[in-house]
């Protein structure tokens, strides 16, 4: 009985570890330019810390609205 209950507990330990590993900071930034496929941006203050040299991140765009007509 003693057994199963360590194994539970480490168990939930390992999936509260592996769960908060895998959220990523997020920072908000404004692309500066563009250059073929090197991007340059400004993140916002203080926010950029969070991000390391050779980290794979992942960019998302804001949705530009449809124009209408013609």
């Amino acid at each position: 009985m003693k057994k199963s209950m360590v194994a539970l507990a480490l168990a939930f330990v390992f999936t509260v570890g592996a769960a908060s590993a895998s959220f990523a900071a997020k920072v908000e930034c404004t692309v500066d330019s563009v250059n073929a496929d090197q991007v340059t941006m400004t993140c916002e203050k203080g926010k950029a810390g969070a991000l390391t040299a050779g980290e794979k991140v992942k960019v998302d765009t804001k949705k530009k609205a449809a124009a209408e007509g013609c």
